[in-house]
């Protein structure tokens, strides 16, 4: 007597493609029905997927989004082990057959190197108990019209198209990886399926979507190919009894007998809308190759206990009301609508960018949402970069001080991956980037080791701006003044400084050079706050990279004044403006100017008395540097209106530097 054995139970699965069609479904069923389970969804938002289609499941604690492609390996890696996922339900897929006539590489790309890096990682971390393999019934190939036996699971695979073909290729590296690393796969093999949530480029929502817009139904060829539809809730439930029943190492047909050729779907439309079929139908050139018809034997699936509820008749309908209450849910769709919409000609839907979600907050939020409600949630959390920096220290310290959760970023500025794992392993609500090269000691190394500055300084800080962009996050980047120089414009005593939008003018040294084009081309960045810092001063005058504790240590200085940061004073105004989520350039520098001498008669008032030092000529100091300096003045008007109580640079360095070191 044999025994039925006990259902699956999984205890955290990761979900990919879950934003899409059927996988929101599959999703939002498992997040309803089992409280228990964690799901962890991911989802790069195509085109064709849409956070909104999960939007039922963000009430679950249990629920947690990652935005992500399948592709990157290292993120794969990272979430099968960091969220312990023993269960995989791969939907992740570029699926229409007509994009992949056009755009075939990107079906290759996506359908089988992406499952690649899945099945591989499930091989390497070996946690996985159960990897749900989603294919399609296109992989059997066209089935005779004069046939009443459909394909069952041990047919053979003979693909018709390039999307068929990459999900047979698709196939056979899930059936490799089972029988050569004993990987626990189970394949799905599925007819047509619709429902509400479904972009517009398949058939069904495309002709509701035109019918609402008064617009003729494009029908491919004569219409006389026949397609088996499935309503989605009832493929949910298709997949809720293979997670719990199905066998290790077997294939499941997951279909219906009940067939209608194009021709009649659009007549059924046409009904719902009350439109004469002979007028509302014209017929358009056919696909390059059109499979007549697929068939499926699905009594193997029907053993376990399932079979489709929902009539067509009463699905449709349903999926019409749907497509009237939620016009616009996909947003401008006209291209997809088309009577053969090509992958890149469709325009990407006006998606928010989600990302990796903080924590498992209730809500699914962009890091950029975070950014602004955390403040009073107490979730502020910064990912600081330039750890063995001057000001990245401080930074750190200043955070400590004001109770703001924050790490340092571990990867390299040069290296996009190692970021993506920062934001990953952290999940900040804010990037503040004061890594760079400035020079060792100074700017002058910069001369002789151009590619390493150009690589910190350009590459490395765009490198930070596209990821933080590309996920929603704020980003504030400690940039230089030290792209300005006295010119007609602003002349030396005038008392006329440079404005954050006047062009810089400066490119004496190779190290401003490259924070001038940088600054230039994160302006298209929409989501960086640059903070123009000039002669950065500080209480500590031990340090070396102090600017008193610079001139302190020269035998003479040149006595020019200049514009000048007092770090004490305004770090902490730096960490108010990132709460403020405030952005664009900023002059971020005291009102005012100082020169060399003024500070060392300072230096001498409140340090030691005896200090003595001689000035010289810019012709003189050319002589003993190799780049030449900047020398400017900012105008701090936009800052001084921000923040009404920052003082003057002298009255500044008086107050948090000499005053605290008073000697004398």
């Amino acid at each position: 007597m044999t025994t039925t054995p006990s259902p699956y139970e999984p205890k955290n699965i990761l979900i990919t493609g879950a934003a899409g069609f059927i996988a929101s479904h599959v999703t939002t069923r498992l997040i309803k029905k089992y409280p228990s389970y964690k799901i962890i969804a991911l989802d790069k938002l195509d085109y064709c997927s849409t956070f909104k289609n999960l939007q039922q499941c963000t009430s679950s604690k249990n629920f947690k989004f990652v935005k992500a492609d399948i592709a990157s390996a290292d993120i794969v890696n990272h979430l099968l082990m960091e969220e312990k996922i023993d269960t995989i339900m791969h939907f992740a897929a570029q699926t229409h057959v007509d994009n992949s006539f056009g755009n075939s590489m990107e079906f290759t790309y996506n359908n089988i190197y992406g499952t690649h890096v899945l099945l591989e990682g499930c091989r390497v971390t070996n946690q996985v108990k159960r990897f749900i393999h989603v294919s399609t019934d296109e992989v059997y190939g066209e089935t005779k019209l004069d046939t009443n036996v459909g394909n069952h699971e041990a047919s053979q695979l003979l693909p018709t198209n390039p999307y068929s073909a990459t999900k047979a290729g698709a196939e056979m590296l899930v059936m490799a990886y089972h029988r050569s690393y004993d990987l626990p796969i189970i394949t799905t093999r599925g007819n047509n399926v619709y429902g509400p949530n479904q972009y517009p480029e398949k058939l069904v929502p495309k002709l509701i979507l035109r019918a609402m817009k008064g617009e003729k139904f494009p029908i491919h060829g004569d219409g006389s190919n026949v397609r088996s539809y499935l309503y989605c809730g009832d493929v949910a439930e298709a997949f809720d009894v293979i997670l719990h029943k199905g066998e290790i190492g077997q294939v499941y047909n997951i279909g219906t007998k009940k067939e209608r050729s194009v021709l009649e779907v659009a007549s059924d439309i046409c009904k719902l809308f009350k439109l004469d079929p002979k007028e509302a139908i014209e017929f358009v050139k056919d696909r390059p190759f059109n499979d007549k018809r697929y068939f499926l034997d699905d009594e193997k699936l029907k053993n376990l206990g399932w079979e489709d509820k929902t009539c067509w008749e009463e699905g449709l309908e349903m999926t019409t009301e749907w497509y009237k209450k939620n016009p616009n849910w996909w947003g401008d769709v006209s291209t997809a609508l088309n009577p053969h919409p090509h992958f890149s000609a469709i325009n990407l839907c006006d998606e928010p960018q989600w990302s990796f979600q903080y924590g498992f907050s209730r809500l699914v939020r962009s890091f950029t949402e975070i950014g602004r409600t955390n403040k009073c949630e107490g979730q502020l959390k910064f990912l600081i970069y330039g750890r063995t920096g001057w000001i990245g220290g401080l930074l750190g310290k200043l955070c400590d001080e004001d109770g703001i959760a924050w790490e340092y970023g571990k990867g390299r500025l040069e290296d996009k991956k190692s970021l993506l794992e920062d934001m990953f392993r952290v999940m900040p609500s804010h990037v503040l980037n004061a890594a760079g090269v400035t020079g060792r000691p100074n700017v002058d190394w910069c001369e002789s080791h151009k590619v390493e500055t150009i690589r910190t300084n350009v590459v490395g800080t765009l490198n930070l701006a596209d990821i933080c962009k590309e996920h929603g996050l704020y980003l504030m980047n400690f940039a230089t003044g030290c792209i300005f120089e006295y010119d007609k414009e602003h002349p030396l005593g005038s008392g006329i400084g440079f404005k954050e939008e006047d062009k810089p003018n400066f490119i004496g040294s190779f190290y401003s050079k490259t924070k001038a084009m940088v600054e230039d081309l994160l302006k298209e960045y929409d989501n960086v706050c640059t903070l123009r810092v000039r002669m950065p001063i500080s209480s500590d005058l031990n340090n070396p990279r102090n600017f008193i504790t610079k001139i302190s240590n020269y035998n003479k200085v040149v006595n020019i004044p200049n514009s000048m940061t007092v770090l004490d004073e305004l770090l902490p105004i730096a960490i108010e403006m990132a709460k403020r989520n405030l952005k664009g350039i900023w002059n971020f520098t005291n009102p005012g100017v100082i020169s060399h001498s003024e500070i060392l008669e300072l230096y001498k008032e409140y340090i030691n008395p005896k200090f003595k030092w001689e000035n010289f000529n810019l012709e003189e100091q050319a002589k003993v540097i190799v780049a030449p300096r900047s020398n400017n003045e900012m105008d701090a008007l936009k800052l001084k209106k921000e923040f009404p109580d920052l003082l003057p640079i002298k009255d500044s360095i008086i107050k948090f530097v000499f005053e605290p070191n008073k000697k004398t």
